[in-house]
């Protein structure tokens, strides 16, 4: 036991005294604690979360044990630096470790992992003061790390909220990333991951996802994404992944996509953002089904002639045709992509004559006789109601 008046007054001290696999309880109080090192399997648990103040001075609590808990603590004030990535809790080279109920605040990094696999990191709650990028860090920073769950995590102002590089096999599920500098989710040379049921709110970016493949994405909901350069979703030199029955409501752009192909897109949501969907170029055999486009902007931009990828069944609120036979599909074929989008991504002045009479009739025109985007881009099977 850790407390004032217990034999050890310092959790450093009674994890040094501890032996293989004993769990030592830190009763509710301050500690003025920094450079907490772990090197043997243990429990270490927090009673009414005892406060463990690193004064600012470094890196916190750092792992290099194999089955390790830590649950239940508040760790605040970690040291800021420009050469060394301090975090409030380090995992290294380890395993089969749980991570959990944890209160994370005033930090650089939140929760580090570095070569450390087969592990969880459940239900913490982590709140940065980050202001700027080049002097804050992630809120939970895989690298190079393994067969990983994270879950039920809050996550807000940090740079990045959930940031994975050369990780594979990762599922982040039932997460909340919201406020960050940068990202809510940032994925790097990493695959077989997936992300299910996470809301990433008022970011600087929603999520974005490079140099990656097979990635799941499901029941996400990104929202409030907005700014010049921001979007719910980057997609960036990614193939083979499921991005189905997401949320995507009121973003600067719900996907931005470059260089990703044999993607499916089925069951997604995509409401009052400016661009749903922008696609920049090398992108092919993607299908896009199944998907509601409601109220956009843009429902589609294209930045080229050629198209190479499938839309088929989706409901447009912009569709306009009929339905003689009644059976739920437009008679007439729906071409999402209007003259007007590529003219805004060429000329982003123009975007001030956006509801105007000029707009429509030259939108109408490239409908009737396409010149300027893909003749070949239409949906020959659109909804006639909105998918539910």
């Amino acid at each position: 036991m850790v407390c004032a008046g217990c034999n050890y007054a310092k959790i450093g001290t009674a994890v040094d005294a501890a032996d293989p696999f004993d769990t030592v309880l830190v009763a509710k109080g301050e500690y003025l604690e920094h450079g907490i090192k772990i090197t043997k399997p243990l429990c270490l648990i927090g009673e009414n979360y005892p406060k463990v103040n690193g004064e600012f001075k470094g890196e916190i609590i750092t792992i290099f044990a194999d089955s390790v808990t830590v649950d239940g603590l508040f760790l605040v004030n970690v040291g800021t630096s420009y050469t060394v990535d301090y975090a409030a809790l380090r995992l290294v080279r380890c395993k089969y470790f749980d991570i959990k109920n944890l209160v994370l605040e005033r930090l650089f990094f939140g929760i580090y992992l570095e070569k450390a696999n087969h592990g969880r990191i459940f239900h913490n709650k982590i709140i940065g003061n980050a202001k700027d990028e080049y002097n804050s860090g992630n809120g939970i920073h895989l690298w190079y790390s393994h067969n990983i769950v994270v879950e039920r995590n809050i996550i807000q102002k940090v740079r990045d909220g959930i940031y994975l590089e050369f990780s594979d096999s990762v599922s982040i599920r039932n997460n909340h990333s919201r406020e960050n500098l940068r990202y809510g989710l940032h994925f790097m040379f990493s695959n077989n991951d997936s992300y299910t049921n996470n809301i990433f709110d008022n970011n600087g970016a929603g999520v974005a996802v490079m140099f990656s493949k097979f990635i799941v994405m499901t029941n996400n909901v990104f929202k409030n994404n907005w700014g010049s350069t921001s979007y719910g979703l980057l997609l960036k030199e990614i193939y083979d992944a499921e991005i189905s029955n997401n949320r995507f409501i009121k973003n600067t752009t719900g996907i931005n996509i470059e260089g990703s192909n044999r993607i499916n897109y089925t069951g997604n949501h995509f409401e009052s953002n400016g661009w749903a969907i922008k696609v920049l170029g090398a992108c092919y055999a993607n299908v896009f089904t199944q998907n509601n486009f409601i109220n956009n902007s843009f429902d589609l931009s294209y930045n080229s002639k050629l198209n190479d990828n499938r839309f088929e069944g989706n409901y447009w609120s912009s569709y306009s045709g009929y339905d003689l036979d009644r059976d739920g599909i437009g008679d007439v074929p729906y071409r999402p992509v209007k003259l007007f989008s590529y003219i805004a991504n060429r000329t982003p002045e123009s975007i001030v004559l956006l509801r105007s009479l000029f707009m429509d009739i030259i939108d109408f025109s490239e409908k009737v006789s396409p010149v300027f985007t893909p003749d070949n881009l239409v949906d020959p099977y659109p909804r006639m109601k909105a998918i539910k």
